[in-house]
């Protein structure tokens, strides 16, 4: 997979944040990025050979959608970002509709692209990753069901590995958590309450937790881990400033 020119990669939640450097990356080391998203986001006009990035506005959440666009531009690589930002306040103060929101957003997302990566199936040696969060290890008091719905997306990414296993299909699933950074949209209120939540300032807060991971280095990350040898590919990484990190 060191070669990404003919690996057709489709980006879900390619936007903004995360979403947006991880597809940026991949087009710049060469390889066809569809971007999938609800809205259509500007990219930089590609440089150094890289690639121009194709748009699809879509609604990654709907049940025809995966199954719609897997079968049109035929990837062989696949990644899941999309989800929704969780209202953030103590557990008392959500209702069961704000709490819920990541379920029915973030997992029904994963849910339908692994199903239909298996059911089609994607070509042997194809990779499919999940970006999940770091809360799905450590929990997330103030977002409601978040932290349990991106557990959820890491336990069935490794379903799907298994099941791609049992019916030796050849295709590589793997879970990305990514930890929390004030460099997104989805971050960026997290760190305010959580720093609220504790008593300091955000910028006390923020020189705790280290070297923030930007759009760029999640970029990179994700093409390194596209490159690897799908035999040393782990079933899960946490994914912070420094880079991944294998999960035991």
């Amino acid at each position: 997979m060191s070669d990404l020119s003919s690996r057709t990669t489709i980006v879900v939640g390619a936007s903004r944040g995360l979403g947006r450097g991880i597809a940026t990356a991949f087009a710049a080391a060469g390889a066809p990025v569809v971007a999938v998203a609800r809205t259509a986001a500007a990219f930089a006009e590609p440089a150094n050979g890289g690639r121009t990035i194709q748009q699809e506005a879509a609604d990654a959440g709907d049940a025809t959608v995966a199954g719609s666009l897997l079968d049109r531009h035929q990837p062989e690589v696949v990644i899941l970002v999309a989800g929704a930002s969780p209202l953030m306040r103590p557990l008392q103060h959500h209702t069961w509709e704000t709490f819920s929101v990541n379920w029915h957003t973030d997992v029904r997302i994963a849910f339908h692209w692994l199903r239909e990566a298996l059911l089609k199936p994607l070509r042997p040696g194809s990779r499919v990753i999940v970006v999940s969060s770091g809360a799905a290890l450590a929990g997330s008091p103030l977002s409601g069901g978040y932290a349990g719905a991106k557990a959820t997306q890491h336990f069935i990414t490794g379903y799907a590995q298994d099941e791609a296993k049992r019916a030796g299909l050849g295709i590589t699933f793997t879970a990305v958590l990514p930890r929390l950074t004030p460099l997104t949209d989805l971050g960026r209120p997290a760190v305010r309450a959580y720093a609220a939540r504790s008593g300091q300032s955000e910028e006390e807060y923020l020189q705790q937790m280290g070297e923030p991971l930007t759009p760029e280095v999640a970029g990179a990350a994700l093409v390194e881990l596209v490159r690897a040898d799908a035999a040393t590919v782990a079933p899960g990484y946490l994914l912070t400033g420094a880079g991944l990190q294998k999960l035991p």
